[in-house]
């Protein structure tokens, strides 16, 4: 029975007609501070324009669901993130829910972060493959948010492929079912990366720090569906955006219909122009 609802619940994450998932991740405020993450500011605002774009799940913490899912339930997967790092210990995540609050919300998969190759990495190995366990025990999916940013990783060296393998490969040991990670760069290296798990097992990346254009952001996700990889997780990039309903749609054209990015581009301009989000 548990295995049964880890597939059902997974059913809910993945597109059928594509076999990718497109998540939106609005989980960055204790991580990351909130007075530089703007788009987060009017959260109810912001997730109220995402879900109008009809992504496949969203990624947030217990207490933002709790007061901004209301109007929204059973419209989007929500992925519940039960840990994070915080500007004051960048390479350590804090645990702060548990499996049974996931159930209890009505969440299709629970997420968790790691931070790899540094001090802190044995901790939360072991706190994962706690939560792994008891995952699969209750028919719940397992994500992780897993960077090679611990301290032995210099900054030039955290999208290196073999990093980022390090970092698939060990979610995958230890029991998860997808795993949240960036892009190397590259679409060789990430393919190289991708064979180093079971089909199986799905890699996403997230929305790109190396990124600085909507061409860089759009062109890296075509390569990366490209190359293998199982969907993306994107956050800042989403809901920074001029038009985040637009945006969240053109996206799911080009993951889910394989759009390219020239016509990817042009679905977006017409949204923008248009605002006739209903049609897609």
């Amino acid at each position: 029975m548990a295995m049964l609802g880890k597939k059902v619940r997974m059913s809910r994450l993945v597109n059928a007609k594509s076999n990718k998932m497109m998540a939106i991740t609005v989980d960055h405020a204790i991580s990351r501070g909130i007075a530089p993450m703007t788009g987060l500011h009017q959260i109810q605002n912001t997730i109220d324009k995402i879900i109008l774009g009809r992504p496949d799940a969203m990624t947030m913490t217990k207490g933002i669901a709790e007061h901004c899912m209301w109007d929204h339930a059973g419209q989007v997967a929500m992925l519940m993130k039960v840990s994070n790092y915080s500007p004051v210990a960048p390479t350590k995540d804090t645990v702060f829910g548990s499996v049974d609050e996931a159930i209890r919300m009505g969440a299709d998969a629970v997420s968790m972060g790691a931070m790899t190759l540094g001090d802190f990495q044995g901790e939360q190995f072991e706190i994962i493959g706690k939560y792994s366990e008891e995952c699969m025990a209750k028919g719940m999916p397992l994500i992780g948010h897993v960077y090679p940013k611990g301290e032995s990783v210099p900054a030039d060296k955290r999208t290196a492929w073999e990093n980022i393998a390090y970092c698939v490969r060990s979610a995958c040991e230890l029991g998860m079912d997808i795993v949240k990670t960036t892009y190397t760069g590259d679409p060789d290296s990430m393919a190289k990366v991708v064979s180093c798990v079971p089909s199986s097992f799905r890699v996403v990346i997230q929305g790109g720090d190396a990124c600085k254009t909507l061409d860089d952001y759009l062109q890296m996700t075509r390569d990366a569906m490209d190359c293998g990889v199982g969907g993306v997780t994107m956050g800042r990039f989403v809901w920074d955006y001029k038009d985040v309903t637009a945006l969240v749609i053109a996206l799911r054209y080009l993951i889910h219909e394989r759009y390219s990015v020239k016509e990817t581009k042009e679905l977006l301009a017409q949204l923008e122009n248009d605002k006739n989000y209903s049609e897609f």
